[in-house]
Formats: structure tokens, C-alpha cells, sequence
């Protein structure tokens, strides 16, 4: 059997790295899980093959939606705050849904409940679907006899990360419809436009100026040679995220993207609004700060907050706050630095965090806001450049040729 590495976090917070042999990596996953660990990280030992991440997405590639798996988590938690049991609720959900794949997922769960499993436990066993987020939130949902507190928090925070989530990206199609129309604009006007010019040029037997050769070969080269520009193109897509995949690289490009004018002032609230909601969610459900802390840094996109986290979480064990320590690594905005320090001084940081969250939230749509007022003009002032170039081009040759006429 081959040998696995594996890094996993103890209930107590303490992180373990180590190597096991296991028919493969779903056995020592759950190999792990049957120990009381939670598993972050498994992969081939002195390999690269097959990582397993497990990271704070709520549905993985091979789980459900997120916004299916928001639904079912808001009307579980609705119907147990009613008083319902949680086979009661999920019969009732089954029946009502209208969604295959819901109904099947919880016919599966009641199955399970009702057979003497845990909630969590028929959770794990949907493999991929549930992150380990939100198993850690429901586990100590049921340790406390709170679960549907718990839930309603669960489905809070989901809520509030797709709303972030769904607010960018939406504030970012007009931009993005735009810079592809001015692209296939140019494109167009180079292949079928131009052409028509350059046989004009060609009988008349006289040297073109330069800008005007420098268009009429950027548009031979889109009509003759674009399988290559396509090829060429996605070579360097599946080039640069095989090289984003290496620690270092990953490291030095996430470095230079905080460094960027808007851009890293905008990744930076991002995560930091993402950083603070599942942190205080974690605690506000009763897990353990090293614990939800272990979690969090994995669920940040930016490698170089992670290890921010995480060297600051390592301070942690050693009896400092989480603060100071945060403070020191400087990867956080000032403000929300100082706003967690002001909630743990005063034994308020989960509400603290949820402050912070809010804030960020806002200061990220005001900052999306502020990109797009200047991204949009420049995107119809590039356009314009560019397709003016090619008509003064254009117009140089011709004037040329009716100099050498006169």
C-alpha cells in the first residue's frame, strides 16, 4: 500500500504532520476524522500527486451548489427552531423539495439519523459536499444541544459570503462584457477591414510607412496564424497556473498582488471581511480559537495572509493573544487590527469580528465602486486609442500615395 503525508488539527488546537500507510487517501481521511483530528492536508508522501485541500468552500467541485446547500441549510434551521426532530425536519424537507438531487441528498441524511448516526457523522459520510467549516460548526451545534442556533448561524454566514461574493462579480460583468467587446471590436477591424486596404497598398507598388505595415502585419498575423495565438494563449493559462501551483511562486505572485494599486487594496478587504465572518462564526458555535483558526487560514485565498495566520496562530499557543500578534505580521488593515485588539481587551471579539466583517464588507463594494468609476473610462479611452492608431495608420499610407501622385 502507498504511503500518505497528512496534516491535521487536534480538538486542542495542536497541528500534527506525519506519515501513514493507507489503501488510500479517502481511508486515511477518514482514518483521521475516527481519531478525533481534523485532517487539512493529504497527499502522496515524497510526491506530488493527488493533494487533498481541504479548504473552506462550502461545495467542492464534486459537491452540491452553494446555493443549494444554503437552502437546505436555512429551512433545516427553520424547521428546528420550530421544535421539529431533526428526522421529523428532514422528511418534511424531502417531501417539499422539488430538487433531485436535495431529495436524494436528504432521504441519504434521514437514512442515516434514523439508523443511530450522528448528524455530523452523516455529513461526513456525503463526501466532498460538506466542508470541514461546517462539519466543525455542526459538531458543536450537537455537543451543545444548540444545533439549531448553530445552523441558523451556518446559514447566516453563508448568506452573507455569497451576497459578498455575488456583489463583486456582478459589478465586475459590465467591465469584463466590456474589455471583450473592445477586444473582438479590434480583432474584427484588423482581419476583415484592413485587409481590404493592404491589396489597395500592394498595386500601387510603393513603401508603406511604418505604423501602417506594423497594422497590416498585426492583422495578417490575427488572419493567418490565430489556431496559434489560441494555442499560444493556452499554453500560458495551464503554464502560469502550474506555476502558481509551486509555494514559492504562489508566495511571490500573491506578495505583488497586495502591492498593486486598487487591486491589493481591494484583495485585502476581501479576505480580511472573509477572515473575520468565519472566524466569528467558528467561535459564536463554540469551537476553540487554535481550532477555528486552524480552519480560517486554510480558507484564505491569498497565501501571504495565510501564513500571516498562521504564524500568529502559532503565537497563540504560546499564551500571547491574537492581536498583537496579528499586528505584527501586518498582513490585516490597520483598522480591523485595532478593532480585534479592542474586542479581545473588552472579551468581545466574536462580536468584534462580526463588525469587522461588516465594515469590510462595505468597504469592499466601495472600493469595487471606485475601480469600476475609473476602469470603465479607461477601457472606452483605450478602445479609442487603439482603433483611432489603426485609422491614422490607414490614412498615413493614403496620403502618402497621393503625395507621390502630385
Amino acid at each position: 500500500m502507498p504511503i500518505y503525508s497528512y496534516k491535521a488539527v487536534k480538538p486542542s488546537g495542536e497541528v500534527l504532520n506525519g506519515e501513514m500507510e493507507m489503501a488510500d487517501e479517502t481511508a486515511l481521511v477518514q482514518h483521521l476524522q475516527a481519531e478525533g483530528y481534523m485532517p487539512l492536508e493529504v497527499a502522496l508522501a515524497g510526491g506530488v500527486a493527488s493533494k487533498l485541500r481541504l479548504a473552506l468552500s462550502v461545495s467542492p467541485k464534486s459537491g452540491l451548489p452553494q446555493k443549494k446547500i444554503l437552502h437546505f441549510t436555512q429551512e433545516l434551521a427553520t424547521l428546528l427552531e420550530a421544535g421539529l426532530t431533526l428526522d421529523r425536519a428532514l422528511q418534511i424537507l424531502s417531501d417539499l423539495s422539488d430538487d433531485e438531487e436535495l431529495r436524494a441528498l436528504m432521504v441519504r441524511l434521514r437514512e442515516k439519523v434514523q439508523s443511530g448516526a450522528t448528524f455530523s457523522a452523516a455529513l461526513e459520510e456525503e463526501k466532498g459536499t460538506f466542508s470541514p467549516l461546517y462539519l466543525s460548526m455542526v459538531k458543536a451545534g450537537e455537543a451543545g444541544g444548540v444545533m439549531q442556533t448553530v445552523l441558523a448561524r451556518v446559514a447566516e454566514y453563508l448568506e452573507r459570503s455569497n451576497e459578498l461574493r455575488e456583489s463583486v462579480r456582478s459589478a465586475l460583468t459590465y467591465p469584463l462584457i466590456l474589455l471583450i467587446v473592445a477586444g473582438l471590436s479590434v480583432i474584427l477591424l484588423l482581419v476583415f477591414v484592413v485587409p481590404q486596404f493592404s491589396q489597395m497598398f500592394e498595386d500601387m507598388g510603393q513603401a508603406l510607412p511604418l505604423p501602417t505595415q506594423i497594422v497590416i502585419a498585426m492583422g495578417d498575423l490575427f488572419r493567418d496564424y490565430w489556431w496559434l495565438l489560441v494555442a499560444g494563449t493556452l499554453l500560458l493559462i495551464a503554464y502560469i497556473r502550474a506555476s502558481l501551483k509551486k509555494p514559492h511562486i504562489r508566495r511571490r505572485w500573491d506578495r505583488r498582488l497586495l502591492g498593486w494599486p486598487l487591486i491589493g487594496d481591494l484583495l485585502a478587504k476581501v479576505e480580511t471581511a472573509r477572515f473575520a465572518r468565519t472566524l466569528a462564526t467558528l467561535l459564536e458555535s463554540g469551537l476553540p480559537l487554535l481550532t477555528a483558526l486552524s480552519l480560517v487560514k486554510d480558507g484564505i485565498g491569498n497565501s501571504v495572509i495565510a501564513e500571516g495566520v498562521s504564524d500568529a496562530a502559532e503565537s497563540l499557543k504560546q499564551g500571547r493573544g491574537l492581536a498583537d500578534p496579528l499586528m505584527e505580521q501586518k498582513v490585516l488593515p490597520p483598522l480591523a487590527l485595532q478593532m480585534i485588539k479592542v474586542g479581545e481587551e473588552s472579551g468581545n471579539l466574536e462580536p468584534m469580528l462580526t463588525k469587522v466583517a461588516d465594515v469590510f464588507d462595505q468597504e469592499v463594494r466601495a472600493s469595487v465602486k471606485q475601480m469600476l468609476t475609473l476602469l470603465e473610462p479607461l477601457l472606452i479611452v483605450g478602445l479609442g486609442l487603439i482603433v483611432a492608431g489603426i485609422i491614422i495608420s490607414i490614412l498615413l499610407a493614403v496620403l502618402s500615395a497621393n503625395e507621390l501622385a502630385f
